[in-house]
């Protein structure tokens, strides 16, 4: 990626599971080795999220999209919810987001909730479907 005065770089870690293994050149200025801690990080901070409707976390039920990190460490995240009317959907999008906050070394976050693609239980891993004996 190409650095520009106005935009810092982005790297975009894919979350969706199953994880396919980080290129070694990140094309940033983050080391690979932080890029992948944050990507853990970030794993494990989105596990601590629940559905209040299922009892899945965010990250299992395939509702986090995209993360995007910027070389000073700022994060922003695409999501989505199981149904456009969810009744907490703003609660969700916090949680997310304060999750994020609380991994080391990140400096901001935002939160984009999308219904593009519209989610379905095909995003779901197969550690959610196990939860929910979708099998």
């Amino acid at each position: 990626m190409e650095n520009t005065v106005d935009k810092p770089v982005r790297d975009t870690i894919d979350l969706s599971p199953p994880a396919e293994a980080p290129s070694e050149d990140t094309g940033s200025g983050l080391p690979q080795e932080e890029l992948d801690r944050l990507t853990e990080d970030l794993i494990a901070a989105f596990k601590t999220v629940f559905d209040p409707e299922i009892p899945v976390d965010v990250y299992e039920l395939g509702l986090i999209y995209k993360v995007d990190v910027s070389d000073d460490r700022d994060v922003d995240v695409d999501m989505t919810l199981t149904a456009p009317g969810c009744p907490v959907a703003g609660d969700m999008v916090m949680w997310v987001e304060n999750a994020a906050r609380s991994v080391a070394g990140v400096r901001d976050v935002k939160v984009n909730l999308t219904f593009d693609p519209p989610w379905d239980p095909s995003r779901m891993s197969d550690i959610a479907r196990l939860e929910l004996n979708m099998f």
